[in-house]
């Protein structure tokens, strides 16, 4: 018989191990449609993998440039430093580079004599005290013979030290801890070159640099620009120079001290003690004072006594009199303000983070006070720290209790 077809139909839709495939569900092609990835998802997840290849790239990059990045800030600030000193020169027809580079020459001449001065006066310490050195030992040996009944010789202890395994090994560290220091050398003097050329191209250029950090602005933001930089000038500037006149007055005050304890190289301590203190944060008077204390002790320990007590009141008399007059004008910020921000800049940035902290936690402050509204204070006694009692006092009811 031949096949219909029905079921021919029947013979294609049974399977060969004799049994019937289900019938696909309707819809079948929409589903299958459904199911395909969004076309919006392959592109999605190439700028997700974009974007996190940036990020990585860019903070590795910033971490490799964090060096020349912070030389920069120092080198911007240092800038801003000499900005008025660059400007006044200027407006007297003198070219910003002459005059830029007269400055920086004036400060080098500062430094090098300061640093020649220091070198000369702690050689010749130095070679005071290697050549007293024998007699300092017999002194020491001498009181421990008198006083242990012990019978040591200055040459037994001369051959024991020249033989003795902690200073081969010292002398072994030392010779191959050179290198190590001539690189360290070697990279502070290309950071203070770096720094150097940064800060004069800045002060140079410093209208050129306005003008094009201006083109990218619209004009309303350029006055806020421009504002903003001449606070942070006005500031940075007015924190160094009431820093070196406090410096100035700080040198003479302990050179006077110095020289009529008869202690050598005052001059050069004063200076020492001036800057130091001054120019370092927290830490400097301590530092600065030190120096001078040890100097004086070579020549008599109650002169040690002496210029530690000088310091302590000096500072005193810094912190409470002096400086709130010279820095009302110029660094206007609360003491307590100031020792967080060079706590916060130290956490930071370290040793430049405490230098810029100051200046810089000043110029936002004198910035951010020119947008901010006052208003004027009530008259109320809790500003002015009086409390306002509800009831009466204990005093008070027993007065009117033995009133009665």
């Amino acid at each position: 018989m031949a096949p219909t077809d029905e079921t021919a139909q029947v013979d294609q839709q049974t399977s060969p191990f004799g049994t019937t495939p289900p019938t696909p569900p309707p819809g079948g092609d929409a589903a299958a449609q459904g199911a395909r990835m969004p076309r919006w998802l392959p592109r999605a997840m190439v700028l997700a993998l974009t974007f996190v290849a940036l990020f990585q790239l860019g903070s590795w990059a910033f971490h490799q440039l964090i060096g020349l990045l912070i030389n920069i800030l120092i080198a911007f600030f240092l800038a801003l430093a000499i900005e008025p000193a660059v400007s006044w020169m200027a407006s007297y027809g003198m070219r910003r580079g002459l005059a830029t580079f007269l400055v920086f020459f004036g400060l080098l001449i500062l430094t090098a004599g300061f640093v020649t001065l220091l070198g000369s006066m702690l050689a010749g310490q130095i070679i005071k005290m290697i050549e007293g050195f024998p007699e300092y030992l017999d002194s020491v040996i001498s009181w421990i013979n008198s006083t242990f009944h012990t019978h040591v010789r200055r040459v037994d202890v001369q051959d024991s030290l020249v033989h003795s395994d902690w200073l081969r090994k010292y002398v072994q560290n030392s010779a191959t801890g050179v290198l190590d220091v001539s690189a360290q050398v070697l990279g502070g003097l290309f950071k203070l070159l770096t720094i150097a050329l940064f800060s004069f191209y800045f002060a140079a250029d410093g209208p050129r640099l306005r003008r094009a950090l201006c083109s990218v602005l619209p004009p309303a933001r350029q006055a806020e620009v421009l504002r903003a930089w001449e606070i942070a000038v006005d500031k940075t500037g007015g924190y160094l120079y009431s820093r070196g006149l406090m410096a100035l007055i700080s040198g003479v005050a302990h050179y006077i001290l110095l020289q009529a304890l008869g202690v050598p190289y005052a001059p050069v301590l004063a200076v020492w003690v001036g800057l130091v203190s001054q120019f370092i944060p927290t830490i400097g008077t301590y530092l600065a004072g030190a120096l001078p204390m040890l100097i004086a002790f070579t020549v008599d320990p109650w002169y040690a006594l002496w210029v530690l007590i000088f310091v302590v009141v000096y500072q005193q008399f810094e912190n409470y009199v002096l400086q709130p007059k010279l820095t009302a004008k110029t660094v206007d910020i609360h003491p307590a303000v100031a020792f967080g921000s060079v706590i916060v800049g130290t956490a930071l940035l370290g040793a430049v983070g405490a230098l810029i902290a100051i200046p810089a936690v000043a110029t936002l402050q004198a910035f951010l006070g020119a947008y901010v509204k006052r208003y004027d204070v009530t008259d109320d006694p809790r500003v002015h720290g009086h409390r306002i009692r509800r009831t009466p006092s204990f005093w008070v009811r027993l007065r009117g209790l033995l009133g009665r």
